[in-house]
């Protein structure tokens, strides 16, 4: 599903407008990621944890050329998934 089918089907099942369900999407997800990049986590209850891990810098090797590659360590976003989310997947 895309952002434009979560946005439908948020209009149908809240009785808003698309315009408004797009507007309270966008904002809750600016607002996902301001809180990540701020406090590193974000647990919402009965659906799942989002955080922020470093993974460590390693050593790559480029596929085309062979040459060894040092890939830096990054920061990513991980996410595990709620009780609730669980039981309904399965």
């Amino acid at each position: 599903m895309t952002k434009k089918g979560i946005v439908k089907a948020l209009s149908r099942n809240a009785g808003l407008t698309q315009v408004e369900a797009k507007r309270i999407l966008q904002a809750t997800l600016e607002t996902i990621i301001e809180v990540l990049a701020r406090e590193k986590r974000i647990e919402i209850r009965n659906f799942g944890v989002f955080a922020v891990k470093t993974r460590a810098a390693r050593k790559a090797r480029n596929p085309r050329t062979d040459e060894p590659v040092s890939v830096p360590e990054k920061a990513v976003v991980t996410f595990k998934a709620g009780r609730l989310m669980k039981e309904r997947i399965r």
